[in-house]
């Protein structure tokens, strides 16, 4: 949000501030900003010029060859297109060699053989507003040669203010917000939002039948009045200048009025065409379902029952406090309007903005929950200005209010000791006062030494409520940095280590350092044309009410589908993929933890809450995705102090894994009707199929952890073990199997051949097809074997091999080679 120092200058004086001070004030005080930006410093390089000579152009009809004073000694000439280019007339010049705003440098050049020195500029080329029809013409005495700032009221600094440390304070997206704020820190007077403005509201005349007819949560308040005689033109230039500054478009008189006003004192506001709202009826309700209506951006709108309208005699006209209707616009034709300055629900409007996509200046606002009150201050302003954008224009009836709303001041009591306790700092009544009245707060003497403040209207809604809000009022109006530091006094102790947290931070680190995988993080909601890719359709699933997108309406089960989504997205870049997340998932036909509703009493099961770490590996071209994701899943095991474990056959596996290879994970102590923490294996061709994945045998592998089935395991404390003094020796051995032999057994039988010598058994291959008699597999390991004693010989191998030789005809493999 941008706010202009000309701005807060109708309503404060800070004409002795740096903008740099201002900006740090506020930054201590009251909103973190974000830079300071200078506005109309590329102007002083146009200069006021007097147009001394004017004639048409021998070679074009639509140029004039004009004489111009820019104040340099001599007259220039310079040729113009613009239509309503005139001798006399006082104009913006920019000379060869200097540049417009936009950056545009400026030559001496020929148009159609005539010698330009220079342009006559237009607002647009000078980025005052989108009007180039004709050229800029000022009304000023000036001599030529002035520069251009001096001429027009531009030159001005914008404070940027970060709006994230603005969302509690809907008194703020406005300037006369902050000049309150400026005023009250700088002890300066504050001007009144109406000062100097002239506004007799007749109590008789035309109005229309007007009524809410929602509850007064959902409107609080609802203003109408309705003006004659209108004419679309122009804003005034201080109007239009202004608007510029903070970035906003000047469009015509009636709308620039509503968005300076929104700017100006943070109330949206809205004109209608006071001749196209049927039957002479405006009523405030919600949409009813069926019903759609098309917006001011063109866009046709389907309504839902929770959405808030305007409406007239035969529709809605408006969508509440975010988008005016096409149907009830105003036009050039626009003689007569109807105003509207209301006061919506925060949440209603939220929602409806949030379902449509459809975020306005409007409703930003209206989200923050603003004052009641700021709607007839607006209203009021609106009317009173109206006659200076429109010539002419009259109120023709009186300003309705049917809600006849006022403010019952809230009231919060607070003690000054307390105050001083938390502050660390002395604090009295005077200081209190001093500190609080300046920013509209009203104090009276309490009981039992407490004072009452009553809270000002528009810092009721949301931001003051309890003691703690009116403590933090006092600490920044003395300013933190003004608090001595203190070390502390009281006995500080560790946050309590949650082993769940520490042991997913652990996981992360692992997986990514040392397994090279790369962390995604995908929605808890699965995606509805993926899950019925994979055939997932018909499982139970936990339903979203408010979906963040129409197709996604459910929560996840488990973490793999939506990773699976992932692969598939990331292979049409690479050959080679490795992800990992961490996460939750919900499944609503397993129970899980019971609430009460501490208001009825009611008791409901929740869907049990799974914690998964999930992986894939896919490599287009290349084997063996099951071993090396296997082999990076017990690597992270061990890691975490779990290296023992029984591994099996996976039993019943989920859809996208592959039924005969895939292994599942058990602790050493399981019986058969233990649930595996974890499982592995390769993914399911049909799967790949469905993803369009093109991907040959054992190129795809997945694994799924439990974490809180991995941290019932007891943990195993790693030992340290001594770098070998003497060197290692890697034996190869490759095995003709059966297709039945689990991989797990035969790496087990190698270690125990002599466990003494084996230190590590890595399978590196798993070949399957031509060249092997049908039902067999080749697999292919390699072993470290190490002695703590002495070097291993030629004749150590020959007889760890004879007896591996052995051992595996027993499992029905033969030893090739």
């Amino acid at each position: 949000m941008l706010i202009s120092l000309n701005w807060l200058q109708r309503y404060v004086d800070l004409s002795d501030l740096t903008p740099e001070r201002i900006a740090d004030d506020l930054t201590l005080t009251t909103a973190e900003t974000e830079g300071i930006h200078a506005f109309g410093e590329a102007l002083s390089q146009i200069v006021v010029a007097k147009v001394v000579e004017c004639g048409p152009h021998p070679e074009a009809d639509k140029l004039s060859v004009t004489q111009v004073d820019a104040g340099t000694g001599e007259l220039l000439q310079i040729v113009c297109g613009a239509p309503n280019v005139a001798k006399g007339q006082t104009v913006s010049v920019i000379l060869p060699g200097r540049r417009l705003p936009d950056g545009t440098k400026i030559k001496k050049g020929k148009l159609r053989g005539q010698v330009s020195h220079g342009m006559i500029c237009s607002e647009r080329e000078l980025g005052l507003s989108d009007e180039h029809q004709g050229i800029l013409v000022l009304e000023t005495e000036l001599p030529p040669g002035t520069p251009l700032t001096e001429a027009l009221p531009v030159r001005d600094f914008l404070i940027e203010i970060d709006n994230k440390s603005i969302n509690h304070r809907p008194d703020l997206w406005g300037h006369y917000g902050f000049a309150r704020e400026l005023a009250a820190i700088y002890g300066r007077p504050l001007a009144d939002p109406l000062q100097g403005l002239h506004l007799e509201i007749p109590s008789e005349g035309e109005s229309l039948d007007l009524r809410i007819d929602v509850p007064s949560e959902a409107c609080p308040r609802y203003l109408g009045a309705i003006a004659n005689k209108i004419r679309i033109q122009t804003s005034p230039d201080w109007m239009r200048y202004l608007l510029v500054a903070v970035g906003q478009r000047p469009i015509n008189n009636l709308v620039d009025l509503t968005n300076f006003l929104m700017l100006d004192l943070g109330q949206p506001m809205h004109a209608f065409d006071r001749r196209r709202i049927r039957g002479d009826k405006i009523r405030v309700r919600f949409a009813r379902e069926g019903e759609s209506m098309r917006t001011l951006d063109g866009e046709e709108r389907s309504l839902q029952g929770g959405d808030l309208l305007i409406c007239d005699a035969q529709g809605p006209v408006a969508l509440a406090g975010i988008m005016g209707g096409e149907n009830s616009m105003v036009s050039e034709e626009t003689q007569s309007l109807f105003l509207e300055s209301a006061n919506f629900h925060a949440a209603t409007v939220r929602r409806t903005s949030a379902r449509l996509g459809l975020r306005t200046d409007s409703s930003a606002r209206f989200e923050k929950s603003l004052d009641p009150s700021l709607a007839e201050l607006a209203a009021r302003k609106f009317l009173a200005l109206l006659p200076e954008v429109s010539p002419g224009a009259v109120l023709a009836g009186p300003l309705q209010d049917p809600a006849h709303w006022s403010y019952e001041p809230k009231v919060v009591p607070l003690r000054p000791a307390r105050a001083s306790r938390i502050l660390g700092i002395p604090l009295d009544e005077a200081g209190i006062r001093g500190y609080l009245e300046p920013l509209g707060f009203e104090l009276e003497k309490g009981r039992e030494g407490a004072l009452e403040v009553k809270v000002p209207s528009w810092r009721a809604t949301k931001d003051i409520g309890i003691e703690e809000d009116l403590i933090e009022e006092l600490g920044r109006s003395y300013r933190y940095d003004n608090i001595p530091e203190e070390a502390p006094l009281r006995r500080v102790q560790a946050p309590y280590q949650d082993p769940e947290l520490w042991t997913l931070r652990k996981i992360r680190h692992i997986l990514a350092e040392d397994c090279a995988l790369s962390e995604v993080y995908n929605y808890s909601f699965l995606n509805e044309e993926l899950c019925a890719r994979l055939g997932l359709a018909d499982l139970a699933y936990a339903e979203v009410t408010n979906a963040i997108a129409a197709h996604y309406t459910r929560l996840r089960r488990d973490l793999l589908p939506g990773l699976l989504g992932s692969l598939a997205l990331n292979l049409g870049q690479q050959d080679e993929v490795a992800l990992f997340e961490c996460g939750k998932a919900y499944r609503p036909d397993e129970p899980g933890e019971t609430r009460t509703d501490p208001e009825t009493g009611e008791t409901r099961t929740l869907p049990r809450e799974v914690h998964q770490v999930v992986a894939v590996l896919a490599r287009r071209g290349r084997g063996a995705a099951y071993q090396d994701l296997r082999g990076k899943l017990e690597h992270l095991l061990r890691r975490l102090g779990r290296p023992s474990y029984q591994s099996r056959l996976l039993e019943n596996p989920p859809s996208w894994m592959h039924p005969g290879r895939s292994a599942a994970f058990y602790s050493e102590e399981s019986n058969a009707s233990e649930v595996p923490f974890a499982y592995v294996g390769e993914l399911h061709p049909k799967v790949l199929q469905s993803l369009d994945l093109e991907l040959g045998d054992n190129q795809a592998a997945a694994f799924c952890l439990d974490l809180r089935a991995l941290l019932a395991l007891s943990e195993q404390k790693l030992q340290y073990r001594p770098v070998p003094k003497f060197p290692e020796q890697p034996v190869d051995l490759a095995f003709l199997a059966p297709e039945e032999l689990q991989v797990a057994a035969l790496a087990r039988l190698l270690e125990e051949a002599n466990p003494k010598l084996v230190q590590e058994v890595h399978l590196f291959e798993v070949y399957r097809g031509k060249g092997l008699p049908e039902g067999k597999k080749s697999l292919n390991f390699t072993v470290t074997l190490c002695s703590p004693k002495r070097t291993l010989d030629s004749k150590d191998e020959e007889r760890y091999i004879n007896r591996v030789r052995t051992l595996a005809q027993s499992l029905g493999a033969d030893l090739r080679g």
